[in-house]
């Protein structure tokens, strides 16, 4: 009977210490990885190393280590996270070859019409604009909305006018002209294409997007996203970038999300909150979560594109199903990661 007795409480025993050490390690895949943290992306597609010169790759590389090194000293220096996501897309929207701001591409009638949207994770605050065409940062004026106005979303005429009243100066149309997003139009429009025609195969096509995530030392994470939208579009079509949920999310019990890809499959996929919503109500890591999505889900779409994201412990996902994405990334011990095509990192 002793015998038994014993052997009942080694088992208890055993048992118990399996449970703790169970327990530890949970606690342990959930610890501060980065107290704070940054990460960006300008655009994922056929992004291949043949199809681009030692200078185009050094002027990409370069642009994206000034916007994410711009974006990272503002948390460095205890700011928020919000102000860390504006000044980084700022950067990008500002250069001509991002599909954003400046770099935006054109219209099937041959005009640049401008999206973009923020959100900050710890009230779940969010502004967007969609359809403008003469604010030269989009990002900003989403922020505005978020902030004066309120409403999540303004569209065209009337985000303008909000912008007016708001004391923004109004852009002449002839800023977001380039040649070389002119051309593509042409092209494509004399090969009788669509927009969502375009094939790898095809060396000008690319989803350019731009976006950006911050994780701040105060445990704020906010997200950012601003785009031209997609050549060749019609009926001012609006993707998913200043879409909450499709393009941009941010809360602050999961992660924050910036998209870039084909916008309809983002948008009827609700790929940024999905993201989210299966750490909140699966339990998946950031980088379960991310490749979920973007390799399973999308995938069955047809969705092709990728993502950016930080989650609450400073882990920061950079994935895409495509065969680059322009991408950059800051921990808080100031390590870089700047990378164009695949297996880089």
């Amino acid at each position: 009977m002793r015998s038994l007795f014993l052997l009942v409480l080694s088992i208890l025993f055993f048992s118990c210490g399996n449970k703790q050490n169970t327990e530890n390690a949970a606690v342990l895949s959930d610890e501060i990885q980065n107290e704070f943290a940054i990460v960006l992306h300008g655009g994922a597609g056929t992004i291949l190393r043949e199809n681009m010169s030692d200078s185009m790759q050094n002027a990409y590389t370069q642009k994206l280590k000034e916007a994410i090194s711009t974006g990272h000293q503002i948390l460095a220096d205890g700011g928020n996270a919000l102000d860390a996501v504006a000044a980084t897309i700022n950067i990008l929207e500002d250069s001509p070859l991002f599909n954003a701001g400046k770099g935006a591409v054109f219209t099937h009638e041959g005009r640049n019409e401008l999206d973009a949207s923020i959100m900050e994770g710890k009230n779940l605050n969010a502004g967007a604009v969609a359809g403008i065409r003469r604010i030269k940062n989009p990002i900003n004026l989403a922020r505005d909305v978020m902030e004066k106005s309120p409403h999540v979303m303004l569209y065209g005429n009337g985000a303008e006018e909000f912008a007016r009243e708001n004391g923004y100066e109004m852009t002449d149309t002839s800023y977001f002209f380039t040649q070389e997003n002119y051309d593509r139009l042409q092209r494509i429009i004399h090969q009788n294409k669509t927009a969502f025609s375009e094939t790898p195969e095809n060396n000008n096509y690319k989803y350019g997007t731009v976006g950006c995530v911050a994780l701040d030392k105060h445990g704020n994470i906010a997200a950012g996203t601003s785009t031209g939208g997609m050549t060749n579009k019609r009926w001012n079509r609006i993707g998913d970038s200043p879409i909450i949920g499709a393009g941009t999310y941010a809360n602050n019990l999961t992660c924050g999300v910036s998209a870039t890809g084909w916008g309809e499959k983002f948008i009827r996929s609700v790929a940024a909150y999905d993201i989210s919503a299966l750490m909140e109500y699966k339990g998946l890591s950031l980088q379960e979560a991310a490749h979920e999505v973007i390799h399973n889900k999308l995938p069955k779409m047809q969705g092709d594109g990728g993502i950016i994201a930080i989650d609450k412990y400073g882990n920061i996902v950079m994935e895409f199903n495509t065969p680059g994405m322009y991408r950059a990334a800051m921990n808080d011990k100031g390590e870089l990661t700047v990378g164009l095509f695949e297996n880089e990192e």
